[in-house]
């Protein structure tokens, strides 16, 4: 049987990932093999590349840590999983590629309902944003949450579980497109930042917000971008509020530490991958949570682009260029 993967053979941006073929990866005790259908593309596919994400896999290697597929062969020890079932996968890295080995409890099985290239952008985008605005966030019906880009994967998977939760949302984004896109996903406001944040543009940014929120400010913060984008953001945070640290695509920001003292607030941080870990039980009872969700309509994958694998690194090339509205899925014959 064939087997082929997008590698990364040396560290660099998306232009240096090669179709290859690649030896079948046989399951070990505890895992099952994924004959691969479709695979999410997220933010630290296009870090992991570039050796700037926690992991460093050994070379050679291929990025993508969701896919969905069909269980075609079983390791020792495995339970809960025969051949043939559709599942989805968080590998870690791995996933662009035709057939990919993940640990049993780091896979699921899917509704029948389900289809491939949702399956593919389910777990880490509402995973991560379920666990920040549930646990770390506390978000509570009627509060307002205030969703840093929100036009993205996970931006957006913030967005429609906040609405999701009963709070009142704000989306921020950094195009009229890309509001309007916000509003179609049920933001009840969205605002429009500049790419470019100088002091100038922060006041103004934090202006918006504040006339957005009202006088008590917002209640939760999703910040999954950082930079220059935070301060202005911590800015119109409400007294007991919560700023969530997802991400720094724009940058690891400064931060005055007198705003969490004058506000009153907590600033906490969000490691979804860690947690899965950790707290496995906990993790698995959010899941369940969330495919109820879907099923009953409430969550949907916001998918803006189905790509060939071999188109991977143009895919990777949107996301780190912040174009992407919703997920990009690469799919397989």
């Amino acid at each position: 049987m064939r087997a082929y993967a997008m590698l990364s053979h040396e560290t660099g941006g998306p232009e240096t990932l090669r179709l290859s073929d690649i030896p079948l990866p046989d399951p070990q005790a505890g895992e099952i093999r994924i004959a691969v259908r479709a695979a999410g593309v997220n933010f630290p596919d296009t870090i992991i590349i570039r050796d700037l994400y926690q992991y460093k896999p050994q070379r050679p290697f291929a990025p993508g840590g969701e896919v969905s597929g069909t269980v075609d062969a079983i390791g020792e020890g495995v339970t809960g999983f025969t051949i043939g079932d559709r599942v989805l996968g968080l590998p870690l890295y791995g996933g662009f590629a035709s057939h990919v080995c993940v640990a049993a409890p780091m896979a699921r099985k899917i509704p029948d309902a389900m289809p491939y290239d949702e399956a593919a952008c389910f777990v880490f985008t509402y995973g991560t944003s379920y666990y920040a605005l549930k646990d770390r966030g506390t978000l509570a019906a009627g509060e307002t949450l205030l969703v840093l880009g929100a036009a993205g994967g996970i931006g957006a998977s913030a967005v429609e579980l906040g609405k999701a939760m009963g709070a009142r949302v704000i989306a921020a984004v950094s195009s009229e497109e890309k509001a309007a896109f916000c509003r179609r996903i049920g933001a009840d406001v969205a605002l429009v930042y500049p790419r470019e944040m100088d002091r100038a543009a922060q006041k103004a940014f934090g202006a918006q917000i504040k006339e957005a929120a009202g006088p008590n400010g917002v209640d939760v913060i999703y910040d999954p971008v950082g930079g220059d984008y935070a301060e202005p953001s911590l800015r119109a945070i409400a007294w007991n509020g919560r700023y969530l640290v997802v991400g720094f695509p724009a940058g690891i920001p400064s931060i005055p530490l007198n705003l969490p003292l004058l506000k009153n607030c907590q600033i906490v941080g969000v490691f979804w991958g860690a947690f899965t870990k950790r707290e496995p039980e906990r993790h698995g009872q959010q899941m369940d949570e969330l495919f109820a969700m879907y099923e009953a309509h409430r969550i949907r994958p916001q998918i803006s682009a189905h790509m060939p694998l071999k188109d991977a690194a143009e895919a990777l090339r949107q996301i780190e260029n912040r174009e992407a509205k919703g997920k990009i899925v690469l799919t397989f014959e």
